[in-house]
Order: structure tokens, then C-alpha cells, then sequence
């Protein structure tokens, strides 16, 4: 269990603190409308309402005690930059912010930002992805170049082994798991047979895996 501060509770923000404490995390939130504050703190560890503009409010948070600050602001990139620079100042050791612009993903970086996100430039891409291959179920981008996509089994492969398939050589990709009945399961043998009906997790480069999807 981690420690998570999430400061903005917008669309992203209020989802990505309940998901947070979905997995069992300490999530405090923050914000300035304390209708979502209140919307949101019996789902949370503490909601509290303020303006973290203020560095005394920062300060009374105790922001180096989270192992990660989130700063969830978009509509506001000021807000946003002055935040994310307090939170540095104040020890915090570790800030994840969110932007929707390269330019301003530049300048979080220049004052402190450990990481910047692109919540929606992301979703964007990883549709764009899935939708582009045929039988595509999932997509998680490992880099701009490579990835992890969920796909169903070709028909041809069915009753076949991973040994007999030799997709590293024959298709330039690695299958690495399996799932079935909503279960997934690492393959860890090329002797593993598979199954009609089965869907497969299988990583390597974009282009290889669509021109795999598209085969099937």
C-alpha cells in the first residue's frame, strides 16, 4: 500500500483517486469545489477542501510524507505550474503531472515535474491502435515503438503448441500469456497447446503485431 496525493478533482483526477484507493492505496484529495470533495471523500482516505495555490495550505499537507503527488489540473496550466513547482519546494518526492500540451509538459518538466501525463493524448493513441488491428482487445504501449496487444487466436493456430508455431522467428513477436474463461495465465513452456476460443497477449514491435492481426 502506497501513500497518494491527488490535488484537482476533474474528470481525471476523481477517477484516478478512486481507482487508487480501489487497489488499496492511502488517497487524499483536494480541491477547491467542495460539492466533488464531499461527492467523493466516503470512497477516499481524506477529502479535504482547499486552494493548494497557497503554500501554507501545501505546507499543513505534509506533501513529502506521499510517495507520489498528483497534480490533476488542466483548465488552469498556472495553477498547474505553480503547484507542481510548490510541491517540489516543499520536499514532495515525487510529482506526476497532467497536461495536454507539449509545451506545457516542457515547462512542469523545467520546474520539477518528475513525470508528465497526456491522459487523453494517450487514450487517444491506444484507440487508435486497437482499432487499427482486426481481432485487437487490449493495447498497452511499453514505448512509442513497441507493445503488448490482447488478440484473439488465429484459427490456424488452434491445437498447435508454441514450439510448433515459432512465431519469435516466423512473425518477429513473443506470445506471453494466455487467457481463457477470463483468466490469464503466463506461458511458460513452448510445449503449451492452445485452444480454440483462447485469447493471447503477445509483445513486440507495432507494425510486426498489426501485420500479425491482420493475417488472422
Amino acid at each position: 500500500m502506497r501513500s497518494m496525493l491527488v490535488i484537482g478533482l476533474g474528470h481525471f483526477g476523481t477517477h484516478l483517486a478512486l481507482k487508487l484507493s480501489e487497489l488499496g492505496n492511502e488517497v487524499m484529495v483536494v480541491d477547491r469545489d467542495e460539492e466533488a470533495v464531499n461527492k467523493i471523500a466516503p470512497q477516499v482516505t481524506t477529502a479535504l477542501v482547499g486552494d493548494c495555490m497557497s503554500p501554507e495550505i501545501l505546507k499543513s499537507l505534509g506533501v513529502g510524507n506521499f510517495d507520489i503527488c498528483f497534480v490533476c489540473i488542466s483548465d488552469n496550466f498556472q495553477s498547474s505550474l505553480e503547484i507542481t513547482s510548490l510541491l517540489k519546494d516543499l520536499g514532495a518526492r515525487y510529482v506526476i503531472s497532467k497536461t495536454d500540451r507539449d509545451i506545457h509538459a516542457k515547462f512542469l518538466r523545467r520546474i520539477g515535474a518528475d513525470e508528465v501525463i497526456f491522459p487523453e493524448r494517450d487514450m487517444a493513441q491506444r484507440t487508435a491502435f486497437r482499432c487499427s488491428a482486426r481481432n485487437a482487445f487490449q493495447y498497452i504501449e511499453l514505448t512509442p515503438e513497441y507493445a503488448i496487444f490482447e488478440m484473439s487466436l488465429p484459427d490456424n493456430w488452434s491445437g498447435k503448441s508454441v514450439k510448433q508455431l515459432n512465431v519469435r522467428s516466423r512473425h518477429n513477436i513473443n506470445i506471453i500469456a494466455v487467457k481463457r474463461n477470463e483468466h490469464v495465465v503466463p506461458i511458460t513452456s513452448p510445449d503449451y497447446v492452445f485452444a480454440h476460443n483462447e485469447h493471447i497477449f503477445v509483445a513486440g514491435s507495432k507494425q510486426d503485431l498489426i501485420k500479425l492481426m491482420d493475417k488472422n
